[in-house]
């Protein structure tokens, strides 16, 4: 096993879960005072080459669309970690790395929790990780968030760090040391599949393991609250599961809805600026994707998207980052006898009208849309579904319908006679040439 553990030097590491693809990647120098760069996937075995393993290194867990590690800027997700502080656990004194390994293969299997592909020995603590196979969109950040809360929970006995749970989150790089022990970053275990390299899980795989409704139940759970409201059966109350899920989903939607209006205009004019960084940044948080301690981090990285030159005041976002701390803390608000978070939950007609989003806008977005085009989209996926189904068109059942084809009046009779004969048809032509192909003794 030794042997093999040591193939894997910081690159072999970290290429199993980066890709070369288009995007960016961060790392973090520095021990007192430290320093970030942000550089080009296709660039990352040159530049981790270059790396000097004798100062602390940390390197982003997932990938991004710009050179920052703003989860706004999200490109994809590749794994699935924890970072356990092990350190600080009394059951983890004076264990040795390997022996902190297989402490955490074993309550892993006690959890009924698939094993980690790999862990790594950070210096003193662990990281355990779960690769995935393929990649992540980051339409799928909501979901990939509710994996790691609950891996963070369940894992909290070992020491699971509730703040490096984050896809913005940087772990320290193997091969570097951990100047606070003088240890080196190194993988202690690999959990290997049927080729022999460390296994990849399928994330839907995961997801329905750890989370609490998978995607199948999900759906046919909100396939059963509609048809209960169309017998009037449901008084609106909530489903918590599945309702707290796609509340999530559906602000990390808005965000990216935002986002692509302004794709749409062109641009934002000066005066709208802070109405739409006030607006993504609260659904933003809504989301979970983030929180507020790094709140303002991710409100640059958004002033910047919508004005590089824009210098925008934080003291217009404190209502914000008090609703925030608020929300975080557990505290609700109460409305007509149900309860909301702090953060603002607007109406689709609310933001339509404050954004002043026309029908030919909301076509091309996902979920701000009014009634009216809602109505719309959903008769054409009703139309799509008759369509796969194999039922025909009204324009093709028309033109084949009685109606149309008046077979009566081809045999010299009325419609009643016709229906009263039994609705005969008239008898088909045959072309001549094929009457004479018939004949006996014609080639």
């Amino acid at each position: 096993m030794a042997q093999q553990l040591e193939l894997f030097d910081r690159w072999e590491e970290a290429g199993t879960y980066h890709t070369q693809k288009y995007g960016f990647f961060s790392l973090l120098v520095g021990s007192a005072r430290k320093h970030q760069s942000s550089h080009p996937l296709v660039d990352m075995p040159r530049v981790l080459s270059l790396i000097d393993t004798s100062r602390d290194t940390w390197l982003s867990q997932a990938e991004f669309i710009k050179p920052n590690r703003r989860v706004v800027n999200l490109a994809r997700l590749c794994l699935l970690f924890v970072d356990m502080d092990t350190y600080r656990q009394p059951w983890a004194q004076g264990r040795s790395p390997e022996q902190l390994a297989d402490a955490v293969l074993f309550f892993c299997h006690e959890e009924g929790i698939p094993p980690p592909s790999l862990i790594v020995f950070s210096g003193r603590g662990v990281q355990a990780k779960w690769l995935l196979e393929g990649t992540l969109p980051r339409r799928a950040l909501p979901r990939w968030n509710a994996c790691q809360c609950f891996l963070v929970d369940r894992l909290a006995t070992l020491g699971a760090d509730p703040a490096a749970k984050d896809a913005s989150r940087v772990l320290r790089l193997v091969d570097t040391v951990n100047s606070k022990s003088g240890e080196i970053c190194r993988v202690i275990h690999v959990e290997s599949g049927p080729d022999g390299h460390p296994v990849r899980y399928s994330f839907e795989y995961l997801a329905e393991i750890l989370l609490p409704l998978s995607r199948q139940e999900i759906e046919e759970q909100r396939q059963r609250r509609i048809e209960r409201r169309q017998l009037k059966l449901l008084d609106g109350g909530r489903s918590s599961n599945l309702r707290g899920f796609s509340g999530r989903q559906l602000a990390w939607d808005r965000l990216e809805d935002l986002r692509y209006l302004v794709e749409l205009r062109g641009g934002v004019v000066e005066g709208e600026r802070m109405l739409h960084l006030f607006w993504r940044l609260n659904f933003l948080l809504l989301s979970g994707a983030t929180n507020s301690t790094l709140m303002y981090h991710e409100a640059a990285a958004l002033a910047r998207e919508l004005d590089a030159a824009w210098n925008y005041r934080c003291q217009e976002l404190m209502t914000l980052y008090a609703k925030a701390r608020a929300n975080e803390s557990g505290e609700t608000v109460e409305f007509q006898g149900r309860k909301y978070p702090p953060l603002y939950t607007p109406r689709n007609d609310t933001l339509i009208n404050l954004f002043q989003i026309t029908d030919d806008e909301q076509r091309k977005l996902r979920t701000l849309v009014s009634r009216g085009i809602a109505k719309e989209r959903d008769r054409e996926r009703h139309t799509a579904r008759r369509r796969a189904a194999g039922a025909m068109d009204r324009k093709t059942y028309e033109s084949r319908s009685l109606s149309r084809q008046k077979p009566w009046e081809a045999l010299g009779m009325s419609r009643a006679s016709w229906y009263r004969a039994g609705k005969p048809m008239p008898a088909v032509e045959t072309s001549p040439s094929v009457l004479l192909m018939a004949e006996p003794g014609r080639v």
